[in-house]
């Protein structure tokens, strides 16, 4: 299998992430008389954020009307604190092994990209902070807010097919540490759909999604490209 393009997601993936993504959802919801768990959190990770918004005040017996000026509310608070914590949180930083993944991947010829839940504001402070971009170890990025649907719908990874000119999913590697990265990955019809328990969910709970392969470092994908 010739794998030419290759896709991480960002938080869980390739970022480190100590519930720090839930913490804040939980903090926005909060703001608007809304109580979530950690575990209700964890559910929504990796989708659009404002339908994570959405399906959290559905499930909330607190949760009141579900308008899309609540919504939009909620969510412009979550995009200002995740913005900070990005920004200036000192705990922000890779994944161990992400910046030697993307450089032994370009070394073997393959476009490294990332794609989110987040929308472009977010992501666009961490790859700031993270100096990928700057310092050329991805090639591209795609986020929720520029494609019509999200996760798990495989919008964001045929709009980076389209742009780097792969014209079939077999070509495509997709990572990700949630349900939705490994359900995206599936409906894109990638050649190597790949789970890392580095994130939100358990190794049990990624298997559940049936990826390709599981795994607990980054650096291990690089292995298994290798054995095509």
């Amino acid at each position: 299998m010739e794998i030419q393009l290759a896709i991480f997601d960002l938080a869980g993936t390739s970022v480190k992430d100590n519930y720090d993504v839930h913490r804040v959802l939980q903090s926005a919801m909060r703001k608007h008389g809304i109580e979530i768990s950690i575990e209700q959190a964890n559910q929504v990770m990796g989708i659009p954020k404002p339908i994570a918004i959405r399906d959290l005040i559905l499930q909330s017996d607190q949760g009141g009307p579900v308008t899309d000026s609540r919504i939009e509310n909620i969510h412009k608070d979550f995009v200002a604190q995740m913005i900070d914590f990005y920004r200036h949180d000192p705990s922000v930083s890779e994944i161990e092994g992400a910046t030697a993944t993307f450089e032994s991947l370009r070394s073997m010829g393959i476009a490294v990209c990332v794609n989110t839940g987040f929308d472009r504001l977010i992501a666009g402070v961490l790859l700031e902070r993270l100096g990928w971009i700057r310092n050329g170890l991805i090639d591209d990025s795609v986020t929720s807010d520029e494609v019509e649907r999200g996760r798990p719908y495989p919008d964001m990874i045929l709009k980076l097919m389209a742009k780097w000119k792969i014209r079939l999913g077999r070509f495509v590697m997709k990572v990700g540490d949630t349900a939705s990265d490994i359900r995206e990955g599936r409906a894109a019809g990638c050649g190597l759909v790949v789970g890392v328990t580095t994130g939100a969910f358990s190794r049990e709970a990624l298997l559940n999604e049936r990826p390709d392969y599981t795994v607990d470092h980054l650096m291990q994908v690089v292995e298994l490209v290798e054995k095509g």
